[in-house]
Parts: C-alpha cells; sequence; structure tokens
C-alpha cells in the first residue's frame, strides 16, 4: 500500500522470519557466535531462550543457513508431540522415514548418525519453541544425546524457547537432561541505540534512499512502546508508516506511533 509512496520493493516491516533481513545487534550476532562455537566443538547440548519476539526464529533460520555446508541439520519447527511422533518428524526430516519397518526409532536414527559420521559430515537436531516440549518427551530428546562413538557426540541439539524453558528444565525429571547443556544464552531486546540502526536496516534493504523516515520523537516512543523488542518494533513500524502515507505526511513521527500503539491495543 505505501511501497510506491516511499519508494520501495518491499514492505520493510513484515513478521515473517526473513533471513534477508536479519539485524546483526550485539546479541543477536553473539548468540550466532555462541552457536557456531559451541556447535563447532562438539558440544551436545544448547539452550537459547528469549522472551516472545525477541527474533529466535530468525536466529534459528540463520543458524541453519550457516551450518548448511557442514552439517545435516533436522529442523522441528514445533515439537509439542509425544515420544513416538517426534521421533518419526526426525525421521522424516533425516529422509529416512520408511527404514522405521525394519527397526526402531533410536536404531533408524543411529544408523543414518552413523553414515554421517562415516562421511565426516555432523548432524544437528534444532527444536523450536522447546518450551512446549511435553515432559514425557523430554526423556526421548535425552535418548537421542546417548548416541555417540567412543570419540565423540553424533549429534548436536540445539533448543530455542521462551524463558518458560528454564522452569521446565528445571524440574527433577528434566535435571539430567539440563546436565548435559554444555552452552546456553539468553537473547536480550533491542537498545535505544540499537532500533534506530534496526530501522535503518530494514528501510534500506527493502529499497528506501533518503533521509531518516522515522524522527527522534517516533523512536523515543517506538522504545517506550515496545521496550525493545523486534516483533512490536515491526508493528508499530508498519502501522505508522501506513498511517503517514494515509495522512499524506511523509516522515514517521511520534504521534503515529502512538496511534499505531492504540489501534494495537499496546498502550
Amino acid at each position: 500500500m505505501y511501497e510506491r509512496y516511499y519508494g520501495l520493493s518491499e514492505k520493510p516491516f513484515s513478521l515473517t522470519p526473513d533471513t534477508g533481513f536479519f539485524y546483526q545487534s550485539f546479541t543477536h550476532k553473539e548468540a550466532l557466535n555462541v552457536l557456531r562455537v559451541a556447535i563447532g566443538s562438539g558440544e551436545g547440548f544448547i539452550k537459547v531462550t528469549g522472551e516472545v519476539g525477541t527474533g529466535k526464529t530468525l536466529l534459528c533460520r540463520k543458524l541453519l543457513q550457516a551450518l548448511e555446508l557442514n552439517f545435516d541439520t533436522v529442523y522441528i519447527p514445533n515439537p509439542y508431540m509425544g515420544c513416538n511422533a517426534l521421533f518419526h518428524a526426525i525421521l522424516v526430516e533425516m529422509g529416512i522415514a520408511d527404514r522405521l519397518n525394519k527397526a526402531n526409532y533410536l536404531t533408524c536414527i543411529n544408523e543414518y548418525l552413523i553414515e554421517n559420521a562415516r562421511r565426516n559430515r555432523g548432524t544437528v537436531i534444532i527444536l523450536d519453541e522447546a518450551q512446549s516440549i511435553p515432559e514425557e518427551s523430554l526423556e526421548a530428546i535425552r535418548l537421542l544425546s546417548n548416541l555417540e562413538t567412543g570419540k565423540r557426540k553424533l549429534v548436536q541439539i540445539v533448543l530455542f524457547g521462551q524463558p518458560e524453558l528454564d522452569a521446565i528444565l528445571a524440574k527433577s525429571n528434566a535435571r539430567q537432561l539440563k546436565q548435559r547443556i554444555g552452552h546456553a544464552y539468553q537473547l536480550k531486546p533491542l537498545n535505544q541505540v540499537s532500533i534506530r540502526s534496526y530501522l535503518q536496516h530494514r528501510v534500506s534493504l527493502a529499497g528506501y534512499r533518503g533521509p531518516e523516515l522515522f524522527d527522534d520523537g517516533a523512536l523515543r516512543r517506538l522504545y517506550k512502546l515496545s521496550q525493545g523488542i523486534p516483533r512490536i518494533i515491526n508493528v508499530l513500524c508498519n502501522k505508522a508508516l501506513m498511517l503517514s502515507y494515509a495522512s499524506g505526511e511523509f516522515y514517521v513521527r511520534g504521534k503515529h506511533i502512538e496511534a499505531a500503539a492504540a489501534d494495537s491495543q499496546m498502550q
């Protein structure tokens, strides 16, 4: 709607986790580096937590891109399923579901992992929204981490989840899994300085060429209302651009952010 008005090739604040718009804030850059180092060193379990909207899924997809040359990856976006269903989803992602009729789940997965190891290919299983994993399935995940040779782990598992994941892992029946987490990282919201860079980054990638679209008043209101959460920033900025366009104005001001927040019932 407003793209042509601002000289944009696409909407800069879509809620779709597009890796082309990945913004390397300090916390996201550090998290990605931690993940790369931990996976490269052969850590069995890695955990990344963050509040809703802090960019976990986008970071997850960026990690998948970074691993594709040296690792086979298994991505489970919603692990809210029982043990057998989770094992089957992993088999499907590995492309070996047809082997199940002659072996059990763990045997099939283990054979696949050994084949990969012989080809000098690592295997990484990534579970997004890990806070939704039923308690009964945590044992299935722990069993996967037992698959190893005498020298190294055959699979590495990365858990992306909301802070509730920590509470789940703190329960007594999950203590064995928690003890195996070699690296953990908590994503932080953007600070006020980073928000300005974040906005410039996204509108530039969408094709905008010109002075800053968001004035200082808009930035102040945006920080206060969003608390630095990228998803909320995207919602407010998308609506604020539409409001500015609809009113015949060009620059986004504090009043546009306020109106966007009121429309989203965020005030």
